[in-house]
Parts: structure tokens; C-alpha cells; sequence
């Protein structure tokens, strides 16, 4: 999980940068990045939306680094659910108000999506039993004589 929340780190940094350097986005040819990117929609009450993702995957790696628990992993299933959500939410904008598609945009959608579901699992695995709960299988197995 670690290495997805990385390569989301690395996609919303890039967006970010771009947006506050006014540097030309690397693109696909065909691709709308551009448009993307200058959309009305790329901000949130004044804050660019490649901001708001690099804070949440801030938020999720470093939830990631806590010790592993019960609340660290809900916590994870939190943000990424809600990442997840704004990831879906944006994605239609692209696709039924902007009318383009930023393959960028839709890489950070691909990576939420996957940390989500591994938050989910994780969550739902639950964490390792402690020491005295461990069933001990050399001695709870015995072979019985025929």
C-alpha cells in the first residue's frame, strides 16, 4: 500500500506543481489535460484539486506509518473511501461536464481506487492475534495410534 500511496504522491505532486508553476502539463497526444486542468472544476472553494489529492495521500500514507491498529487501519479505509469518492466524483466531471479526459487525473483515480480496496481488506483482515490467543499447533496436534 505504501508503494500505490507513492505513485499517488508522485501524480498529485506533479499536478500541483503544475498548477502553481504555470508550467505546460506533459500530456498524451489527444489528451485534455489542459482542459482538465483549467476547468472550473480544478478547484475546490479556491484550492486546486491536485492539492486537496496530495494532502489526502499525505494523510494516507502517514496513517499507513502508524503503528498498525484497529483505528489506524479504519482511518485508512476513511480517507481512501473519501479519495476514492472525490477521485469518482471529479471522473465524471471529465467525462460528462468538462467533455476531456486527463490521463494524470485518471492514473490518481486508478491508485485511490486500489488503495481502497486494500484499505478495505486490511480492515477487514484485522490484525495479527496477540501471543496468547495463538493457538499452538505442535501441541494441540497429537497423533493418535491406530
Amino acid at each position: 500500500m505504501i508503494a500505490f500511496t507513492g505513485l499517488g504522491l508522485g501524480v498529485a505532486s506533479y499536478l500541483t506543481y503544475v498548477h502553481y508553476s504555470g508550467a505546460p502539463i506533459a500530456c498524451l497526444k489527444g489528451g485534455g489535460c489542459e482542459t482538465v486542468q483549467h476547468s472550473v472544476y480544478s478547484k475546490l472553494v479556491g484550492v486546486p484539486v491536485a492539492l486537496i489529492g496530495l494532502i489526502g495521500y499525505v494523510a494516507i500514507l502517514a496513517w499507513l506509518l502508524a503503528p498498525e491498529n484497529e483505528t489506524t487501519r479504519f482511518a485508512t479505509v476513511a480517507f481512501t473511501l473519501v479519495g476514492f469518492g472525490f477521485s469518482a466524483y471529479l471522473t465524471g466531471r471529465e467525462l460528462f461536464s468538462i467533455h476531456a479526459i486527463c490521463p494524470w487525473c485518471v492514473s490518481s483515480a486508478i491508485i485511490m481506487m486500489v488503495l481502497m480496496c486494500l484499505a478495505i481488506w486490511r480492515f477487514l483482515r484485522g490484525g495479527p492475534l496477540p501471543m496468547e490467543d495463538r493457538i499452538d499447533t505442535e501441541s494441540s496436534v497429537r497423533a493418535v495410534p491406530v
